[in-house]
C-alpha cells in the first residue's frame, strides 16, 4: 500500500484551520464580518491588546487569505476576503459533513 499525498483541499483548509486558532483572530473576524471594513486603529481601540500584536494577528489572518487589507496612509482598512471565506465555509461545512457521516467514531 502506497502513501497518500495530502489533496489542495486538506492544505488549505489546515491554513485557514490555524489562522482561526486563536480568540483574538475570531473577535477581528467577526468585528469584520459586521461591517464592510474596518481601520487597524480602530480595532486597536476595541480589542483587548496591543497595537503591534494586533498586527500581528492581522497578518496572521491576511497569510491565510481571510482578510484583506488596503494602504491608505496612515494607515490600513481591512475588510473580509469574500472569495476566500466562501472557500473556508465551503471547505469546513465538507470536512464536518463527512465527519458527520460516518457511522463510528471511536
Amino acid at each position: 500500500m502506497s502513501k497518500k499525498e495530502l489533496t489542495a483541499d486538506q492544505e488549505q483548509l489546515a491554513r485557514f484551520a490555524k489562522a482561526l486558532g486563536h480568540p483574538i483572530r475570531i473577535a477581528i473576524l467577526e468585528m469584520l464580518a459586521n461591517q464592510s471594513c474596518c481601520y487597524h486603529g480602530d480595532m486597536s481601540e476595541v480589542l483587548p491588546i496591543a497595537k503591534s500584536t494586533l498586527s500581528q494577528h492581522l497578518n496572521e489572518l491576511k497569510d491565510a487569505g481571510l482578510i484583506q487589507g488596503t494602504i491608505t496612509l496612515p494607515t490600513v482598512k481591512y475588510c473580509i476576503n469574500s472569495e476566500n471565506w466562501n472557500k473556508a465555509k465551503e471547505l469546513f461545512g465538507g470536512f464536518f459533513t463527512q465527519l458527520q457521516n460516518t457511522d463510528e467514531i471511536c
